[in-house]
């Protein structure tokens, strides 16, 4: 099976450890010395990554790394019990919320950004949640 480790660049590790504790429950496991600290408490572990604004990602980068709000293909998604409490605790650590709750036959959903500039979106499942919406299982 195929281990998934999710990366995230942040330039302070100490606000980045705050907020994804606060923000979502997230606690520290092992840490790297000033370049990195393990977030457990997901179904992945979360590497948060000190990197500095204006370095390049990899030498061909487009462009270097900055931390305001940037719109990126990739992203996390975050299930929660209880939407409305996730979003308030996200806020109170520093998070921003982006638009309206959406609703949708698999749930709902809040888009938000780290303050980082990362957006992520907290969804609270109804029903059997994406199982409402799906045709077949590739499994």
């Amino acid at each position: 099976m195929l281990q998934l480790l999710i990366n995230i660049d942040v330039d302070d590790l100490v606000k980045a450890v705050d907020f994804y504790m606060q923000a979502l429950g997230l606690r520290p496991g092992r840490r790297f010395g000033a370049q990195g600290v393990e977030m457990l408490g997901a179904s992945s572990p979360i590497y948060l990554l000190a990197r500095q604004p204006g370095t390049l990602p990899f030498p061909a980068a487009a462009s270097p790394r900055e931390y305001g709000r940037h719109w990126t293909p990739v992203h996390l998604d975050m299930v929660v019990e209880r939407l409305e409490a996730a979003m308030d605790r996200a806020v109170a650590a520093g998070a921003s919320f982006e638009s309206q709750i959406e609703e949708s036959a698999w749930g709902r959903i809040a888009k938000m950004a780290d303050p980082f500039g990362h957006g992520f979106c907290l969804l609270e499942f109804k029903g059997r949640g994406y199982d409402e919406i799906a045709e077949g299982s590739s499994e």
